[in-house]
């Protein structure tokens, strides 16, 4: 037993003059993180998504647009007019003053102001508007305007985050969330709101003509409508114009008050060769676009166009399809003549046409 204590005495003194002499030619050594032996804090919280930095870009650019105009009240059995009141939204797109918003807000129109986000309210004026497109442009003479934030080259992509700004309801300037479903058609030619961009972000009656923007809150569209289908309850499906369309618009509207179509009088499709079989899939050459309608006394038919005639060029050009290819005629201006190259019945010719001003409707 004694022996067995002087071992266990030994073995102490020993084990602590080994821990003396390394603590001091080895310091560090005594240095022990506690933190090992601590319980695990709670992870930190990790900051929000946010898209308040396109909001505060993009937003004070968007104004209220208020219009007033007299009609003939169509409940009155004895002729009289009464004052109708319209609501909707705008985009400020230039520090001269220049205001993109909807057609259908501002038609028949016989006042109309705007109410910017700091306060100010302004007396607009006029300039054009064009039913097809539904878009018109207003002045307002002012100072300091904010500008929405534009980018000439974007190309919006299916898929991209967008922010729909608007006045919905006069309930005062309200920001949705959606994503686009479909790009739509950037071209002149457009006549329906399926031909714009789709997206989802909720728009309601006073959002018209509002902007929407994509999360660094540059413009990428001028809201237009939602899809209705009367006694169908359908939501989610919502229409704006293009940016690089209603850019285009503007300008026409700025230096002519109008926008000029031109048109050729002709449909059809894509085909694949030369005997009009149609073009089905994005993987297949193609080889033209088959004449399905020659439209009588119109430009094409004057200029001898047929029905089944393939168009392989047109100026020069070759198109993926019928869509594209009447975009390209819409923005030749009216009374131009286009050499446009065809197939007939295996012949290949060349037809001189005059594009004329598309009609109103």
């Amino acid at each position: 037993m004694r022996n067995l204590l002087l071992f266990i005495l030994k073995s102490s003194a020993y084990g602590l003059a080994l821990a003396f002499i390394l603590i001091l030619f080895f310091p560090n050594i005594a240095r022990v993180d506690l933190s090992l032996w601590q319980a695990p804090r709670a992870e930190q919280n990790t900051a929000p998504v946010s898209y308040n930095h396109a909001v505060r870009r993009a937003a004070p650019a968007v104004v209220n647009v208020y219009t007033r105009s007299r009609i003939v009240d169509p409940r009155s059995l004895q002729p009289r007019t009464i004052e109708r009141q319209e609501l909707g939204s705008g985009v400020i797109m230039s520090a001269q003053g220049y205001i993109l918003t909807n057609y259908h807000v501002v038609y028949g129109a016989d006042h109309i102001e705007v109410a910017l986000q700091d306060g100010r309210w302004l007396e607009a004026v006029l300039i054009g508007q064009d039913e097809v497109s539904d878009l018109a442009v207003l002045y307002v003479q002012a100072d300091n305007l904010p500008v929405i934030p534009q980018d000439p080259n974007i190309e919006p992509q299916v898929g991209d985050l967008v922010l729909a700004i608007g006045n919905p309801l006069n309930l005062g300037q309200t920001i949705t969330q959606g994503i686009i479903s479909a790009n739509g058609n950037h071209g002149l030619s457009s006549r329906g709101y399926p031909d714009f961009m789709r997206m989802d972000a909720a728009i309601n009656k006073g959002n018209s003509g509002g902007a929407l923007v994509n999360s660094n809150g540059t413009l990428v569209g001028i809201n237009a409508a939602a899809f209705q289908v009367q006694n169908q309850d359908i939501q989610g499906i919502f229409f704006a114009v293009p940016y690089q369309l209603a850019r285009i618009i503007m300008e026409k509207l700025i230096k002519h008050g109008r926008v000029t179509r031109s048109y050729l009088g002709v449909a059809g499709q894509a085909v694949i060769n030369a005997a009009g079989d149609p073009l089905f899939s994005s993987g297949q050459a193609l080889y033209g676009l088959r004449l399905s309608e020659v439209t009588s006394n119109g430009p094409a038919a004057m200029a001898g166009l047929q029905a089944n005639d393939i168009i392989l060029e047109i100026a020069g050009q070759h198109f993926q399809d019928m869509r594209h290819a009447l975009n390209f005629i819409a923005e030749t201006p009216p009374d131009t003549e286009l050499q446009i190259t065809i197939d007939r019945n295996g012949e290949r010719m060349v037809i001189p046409t005059i594009v004329r001003e598309q009609p109103r409707r």
